[in-house]
């Protein structure tokens, strides 16, 4: 029998981070439903007796006086977001509105039950209360700012007032990768692109069954976007471009992915057929999804197609023409790496992530996401996306997006964190920008002359339910972020 979450604390170092960290696993904080925890975060704070506040939009403020002797030590920002992606495997039992998230230790490192486990970023959070419960940290005037809303809107950051903040410096603890400092990263926005079908009655006779596409790893579309992993919305878009015409299928619903910023994991779409031709459909899916997997390869190898009677359906199905408009949408829309950075290596430069798909009566509704560390470049790919989605009969919003963090290699921020990581680790930190966004482009929009760097434990397969993170690289993030403080 596994040990419940208190129990578990106990071979958990540093004690304090991972005390914050396991109780905020037990409050809902999906985003735009983390009002809880972050009320959590503020009576936590005052419990301290420190000087906190929540501003307008939900963000909380914390302020905490220099050590005797520091006051005169520049101030110190740390950040972190209190919400979290929330995705689950198709089996798991488990209501994000409501639930704890059941973690458990896995060797060296921790996950949760099916679902996301939320160390992004409530390990940021945790590390930041855990720096404001210290008495044995020798730091100047800090503050501490934990956003909401991060996963889906970027809100909070791109909420905050200017003035709040009166912090020189800002550490961001939300990266991802132990010994990476994070100097820069990806503007992005979205775009929903939106389809009227003409409803036709089902044949008759035919029977409904949902063609499912499953086991795909999916992954953080800043992240993960340029490993070659399966996008399930693409492949159901594969599948449906083959089996529709061959098996004269009706479609009803199409539907898959639930996060603009993850790549889709698991997709569906309601067919209807008769059910003389389901061992022929059986047939034809197997050979599906071999070449799907051929396809994938080793990049993810878990893919699954499956064939189901669907335990109710509409009475309608969509117009021959409508289904292939959007099957064709699924199956042509750009999707992944659309440029590397020709002046840092490795770095994707722009990409789009095939989002999601919903079906809501007779719309059909994707969600598609950019990003650019090339400003122009955004607007360039969600024009071709635009270019696109017309061109299938969708009509497309877009959202306002958010911008890119410049990076800045030579500001004394930078100098300051890898010369106290080499004299703790001894070696110099990977000074990198990422493709993924941080809020750190939106709060140096309004805080021009503050310094940033981002710095994290390493975690794996964030935004997905085989999120992990590393027990002992979050001990080595914990030694160095005390480090930083007592140098700054």
């Amino acid at each position: 029998m596994e040990a419940p979450v208190d129990a578990l604390l106990e071979s958990l170092e540093p004690k304090t981070l991972w005390s914050y960290f396991l109780e905020l696993s037990k409050i809902p904080r999906g985003s735009k439903n983390e009002q809880a925890a972050a009320t959590w975060v503020l009576e936590q704070a005052k419990a301290l007796g420190l000087e906190a506040m929540q501003d307008p939009i939900g963000n909380v403020i914390i302020r905490k006086p220099a050590t005797p002797g520091r006051e005169k030590a520049p101030i110190t920002a740390m950040q972190a977001h209190v919400d979290m992606v929330c995705e689950k495997n198709e089996a798991t039992n488990h209501d994000f509105t409501k639930d704890p998230i059941q973690v458990w230790r896995d060797g060296d490192l921790l996950r949760a039950k099916g679902t996301t486990l939320g160390a992004d970023n409530g390990i940021g959070v945790a590390s930041a209360m855990a720096v404001l419960a210290s008495k044995d940290i020798a730091h100047g005037p800090l503050e501490v700012l934990i956003t909401i809303d991060e996963e889906t809107g970027l809100t909070g950051a791109g909420n905050l007032q200017p003035g709040l903040l009166k912090g020189k410096y800002l550490l961001n603890l939300d990266s991802e990768e132990e010994g990476d400092l994070t100097i820069g990263c990806a503007g992005g926005m979205d775009t929903v692109a939106t389809r009227k079908m003409k409803q036709v009655p089902v044949a008759a006779g035919a029977r409904p069954f949902r063609i499912k596409v499953l086991g795909l790893k999916g992954g953080h579309s800043g992240v993960e976007i340029h490993q070659g992993r399966g996008n399930a919305l693409r492949i159901l878009g594969q599948l449906l471009f083959r089996l529709v015409p061959e098996f004269d299928l009706q479609v009803g619903e199409f539907h898959g992915g639930n996060k603009r910023n993850a790549i889709p994991r698991e997709a569906w779409a309601l067919v209807f057929m008769n059910p003389a031709q389901e061992g022929a459909v059986r047939v034809a899916l197997a050979r599906e999804q071999k070449i799907a997997q051929d396809e994938l390869g080793a990049f993810d190898p878990g893919l699954a197609l499956e064939l189901a009677p669907a335990p109710e359906a509409p009475e309608y199905a969509f117009a021959p023409e409508d289904t292939q408009a959007v099957v064709d949408y699924l199956f042509g829309m750009v999707h992944g790496v659309v440029a590397m950075s020709p002046d840092i290596t490795d770095l994707v430069q722009t990409s789009t992530n095939l989002a999601m798909i919903a079906t809501r009566g007779a719309e059909v509704e994707v969600c598609l996401s950019h990003r650019s560390s090339v400003e122009a470049s955004k607007f360039v790919v969600a024009d071709r996306v635009q270019a696109l989605s017309r061109l299938a009969g969708f009509e497309t919003t877009r959202g306002d997006g958010y911008p890119g963090w410049k990076p800045e290699p030579k500001a004394s921020l930078v100098k300051v964190v890898n010369a106290v990581h080499e004299k703790t680790f001894g070696k110099p930190m990977a000074i990198k920008a990422i493709h993924a966004g941080l809020e750190c482009g939106l709060i140096g929009e309004k805080y021009p002359d503050m310094e940033m760097v981002s710095i994290g434990p390493n975690m794996w397969d964030v935004h997905t339910p085989d999120e992990n993170v590393s027990v002992p690289s979050v001990a080595n993030f914990w030694i160095l972020l005390k480090a930083i403080l007592e140098a700054v």
